[in-house]
């Protein structure tokens, strides 16, 4: 590491999508008991897609109309400020928007409740810069496997 370089810790980025998780979770003790849960679940959802860049927005309603139309027992919610969808509270798969993280590509990820084992080692992140056929058709298999 160079002496010019230096490391304090998260990056804005990180600490805005701690605090944005910390609200989430606020949220969620409030309607915990709230018949319309899921509903306000997909509005956050939902408007965090409508804040995107139009490419990255392009990618995630594509995601979630391929876990909408193959994984319909998976719930929509944000996790970390990003769309994220879940069973039993379990989060099986996110989408990390590059500009929310000024990175270099969006994501779409798969946690350890997501059934995408195969042997002793396998993918469970994957960048994705556009959607069309060839990317649909792989999201949507990733997606039946992932929700098992």
């Amino acid at each position: 590491m160079s002496s010019d370089t230096s490391y304090d810790g998260f990056t804005k980025e990180e600490r805005a999508a701690m605090k944005e998780r910390a609200a989430e979770l606020k949220s969620a003790k409030k309607r915990s008991t709230s018949p319309k849960k899921a509903e306000a679940d997909r509005a956050d959802l939902a408007e965090k897609i409508a804040a995107m860049t139009a490419d990255e927005q392009a990618i995630a309603t594509k995601l979630d109309e391929i876990v909408t139309a193959n994984a319909p027992d998976l719930l929509a919610k944000t996790w970390y400020g990003m769309p994220a969808w879940h069973r039993d509270g379990k989060i099986i798969l996110f989408f990390k928007n590059a500009s929310k993280f000024d990175v270099r590509y969006s994501e779409v990820g798969f946690n350890e409740h997501a059934a995408l084992d195969d042997g002793d080692m396998w993918p469970t992140c994957f960048a994705v810069t556009t959607t069309n056929a060839t990317i649909e058709k792989a999201l949507t298999e990733l997606v039946k496997k992932a929700a098992g």
